[in-house]
């Protein structure tokens, strides 16, 4: 079976192909699936380049999807043929999170999706979305739930709402489609006026270059007439912060999800605790969570964004493309 394997000293020059064993049969309360489909995360890319240390001959990618070829015995919620979807932990089925790490997540602490076959326990997956190709259902896992969590699950979002969102990258953009979605009002930066015209065509009601305005925070609360959004997706970390708590209102959400500005910085705390804001940390959700989210997506018909698709042995070009910042949305990887 082949596999895209990672050797030590971890970087992109050392994703190679290589023939690993076939996974066999499943055992009781397990299922085989034919993988075809995965999607890049920025965690994925901290694997690859060695920033997140991992085992040698570690298989990342922490996004699957594929088509069910075998059940084992007391597995009732899959059938032979049927289409799944990995989820980030698979050992956190639902509750409040029980998990701060990622010892468990594909990928990282164990063997990910960058394969022809795996067998693992049922709840590894939950169904895809209908309609959903492989890699449009490997977006789910990581970015999308990450999103849905943090508008829906964790900040509630109804109608009406105002929500801004950092950046074009695949969390921002699923975060743009759920909020319009449901009713919300969307801003959203980018440092690409070409990209900031895309997200307009996705429905998003105000754009900025921060590249343009350092004060970004402040013109999101004109925007808003004065008031602040009611929710931030924060993806950048200490190096937007600041600005992410200007731009949200008293009483207001924000989630922080990203460190892409780095990993600590200062926190402007007063500033927190006049808003008397809401700053939540998240990592991605539970497997109840991730089939919430699909069953959403059904009703509304929400599609992902997927940039551009690499075959399997063409793993390295892709990270490079993502790591070069070009992409919109989504980066998939197909075989």
């Amino acid at each position: 079976m082949k596999a895209m394997t990672l050797r030590s000293p971890a970087g992109l020059d050392t994703l190679q192909s290589e023939d690993r064993a076939d996974p066999g049969v499943p055992g009781a309360g397990m299922i085989r699936v034919a993988l075809h489909g995965s999607s890049l995360n920025y965690h994925d890319l901290g694997v690859v380049t060695g920033r997140m240390p991992t085992e040698d001959g570690r298989i990342p990618l922490s996004d699957g999807a594929g088509v069910v070829e075998s059940i084992g015995d007391g597995v009732t919620e899959f059938a032979v043929g049927d289409q799944v979807v990995s989820c980030f932990f698979p050992d956190w089925q639902t509750g409040t999170p029980t998990i701060g790490d990622f010892s468990r997540t594909p990928g990282d602490g164990i063997d990910g999706f960058a394969q022809h076959h795996v067998v693992l326990p049922a709840t590894a997956f939950t169904h895809t979305p209908k309609g959903y190709d492989a890699v449009e259902a490997a977006t789910i896992t990581t970015a999308g739930l990450t999103a849905w969590r943090a508008l829906v699950v964790d900040g509630k979002l109804k109608a009406g709402d105002t929500v801004l969102l950092l950046g074009t990258g695949g969390v921002s953009i699923w975060a743009l489609q759920i909020a319009k979605a449901m009713g919300a009002r969307v801003a959203i930066t980018s440092s690409s006026d070409e990209k900031l015209d895309r997200a307009r065509a996705l429905g998003a009601d105000f754009t900025l270059n921060y590249r343009n305005e350092a004060d970004w925070g402040r013109k999101v609360v004109d925007w808003t007439g004065g008031r602040g959004v009611d929710h931030v997706v924060e993806v950048g970390g200490p190096g937007t912060l600041a600005q992410s708590i200007t731009a949200v209102r008293v009483g207001g959400h924000i989630s922080l999800i990203g460190v892409l500005t780095g990993n600590s910085g200062e926190v402007p705390t007063a500033a927190l605790m006049g808003k008397q804001a809401r700053l939540q940390g998240l990592i991605v959700g539970s497997r109840q969570e991730q089939q919430d989210f699909v069953r959403a997506i059904e009703a509304t018909g929400i599609k992902p964004v997927v940039d551009r698709r690499f075959p399997l042995h063409q793993l390295a070009e892709a990270f490079a493309l993502q790591q070069s910042g070009a992409h919109f949305g989504k980066i998939g990887i197909e075989w």
